[in-house]
């Protein structure tokens, strides 16, 4: 089966073909982050808008590129929630009038199961059972996965999310618009170990996160020494690795505590942040320690894509699970509510 995916949660237009036996066939996404730029964020009206304008040339574009006719396709997978109500409603709207136009299956896929799933696109992919660490601008979970739709939620932010803090410390740094990946460059430059910022909550038993308290304590150093050091460029650099390393060891020091909890040694590591290249280290490292492996999709299936929304689409539509020509999406939806494959069969 061949399978359209549509992904329009936020600020991405993410559109791909998934083909079960041959693999991603052809992707394209566009990032709306000039159009939000000025405004320092996601503007949810101009965010719907864009993606009705991008939608259609995007999925020419896609069917080109894997030289194929709509006619081929054999079923329509579209990002029904969570994310912005308005751009939610862009993406299944069009993409279950396609199905019904094109006579095929149609699905809606939950996001961050998108994510979850998107190291499977790799060789060599994960095998179940595992720990998901879902980090993203939205989300921060540790997830243990049996199977496809077999979620159980382990710990998650009470607060901020990573990605999230990230973005609101690198505007506190002065950064543009996205911040997180401007602040691991800066970041980059910094002298390790000069400053030391908190480990938020790992000296507690559990596996919840928050990275409120530490934002607000990086915004309170970084004006400190600001006041300190006549040198305001390398203390921004200083400052950027204290907060990166904070949210990194953190990361690292609660996906270790629910490996060995769950008896595990495989590690999956998913959405945005987890592109960030001094996690990944740390975590190889880590697993390798315990004896396991971490896994990771390419740095480009990180981000919001259709190719993750395709395969997750293509394991429910092939497990024969569709849904009616009335569709819903879904703003707030917990992942652990989701259906196994079985429930299709």
């Amino acid at each position: 089966m061949r399978v359209l995916g549509i992904e329009t949660s936020c600020d991405e237009t993410g559109i791909a073909v998934f083909e079960g036996g041959r693999g991603l066939l052809a992707q394209a996404v566009y990032s709306q982050t000039e159009l939000h730029a000025r405004y320092g964020g996601v503007v949810p009206e101009l965010a719907s808008r864009d993606h009705i304008r991008k939608l259609l040339p995007l999925i020419r574009q896609v069917l080109a590129e894997a030289e194929l006719e709509a006619t081929s396709i054999g079923g329509v997978a579209y990002t029904a929630g969570p994310g912005l109500a308005g751009a939610l409603l862009v993406g299944a709207s069009f993409g279950r009038s396609l199905a019904w136009a094109w006579g095929v299956p149609a699905i809606g896929v939950h996001h961050m199961e998108g994510h979850l799933l998107a190291p499977m696109l790799e060789d060599p992919a994960p095998a179940f059972p595992f720990v998901a660490l879902l980090v993203s601008g939205g989300h921060t979970q540790l997830v243990e996965v049996t199977a496809v739709g077999v979620y159980r939620v382990l710990g998650e932010s009470l607060d901020d999310a990573a990605g999230e803090a990230f973005d609101k410390t690198a505007k506190i740094l002065g950064l543009s618009y996205p911040g997180g990946p401007a602040l691991a460059k800066l970041a980059e430059q910094g002298v390790a170990d000069r400053y030391r910022f908190p480990r938020p909550m790992v000296d507690r038993p559990g596996l919840d996160f928050s990275f409120s308290g530490l934002k607000t304590h990086t915004m309170n150093a970084l004006r400190e020494e600001l006041q300190a050091r006549d040198d305001p460029e390398q203390t921004r650099a200083d400052v950027a690795r204290a907060f990166e390393e904070a949210v990194v060891d953190t990361l690292l020091i609660k996906c270790r505590r629910a490996v060995r909890q769950v008896g595990v040694r495989t590690l999956v590591l998913a959405g945005g942040v987890s592109a960030n290249r001094r996690l990944r280290a740390r975590m190889d490292e880590m697993m390798q320690a315990e004896g396991g492996r971490a896994f990771y999709p390419r740095p480009h299936l990180c981000t919001d894509n259709g190719a993750m929304i395709a395969f997750a689409g293509h394991q429910r539509l092939a497990a024969g699970q569709a849904e009616p020509l009335a569709f819903s999406v879904r703003p707030r939806w917990p992942m652990q509510s989701l259906p196994s494959l079985d429930a299709g069969r």
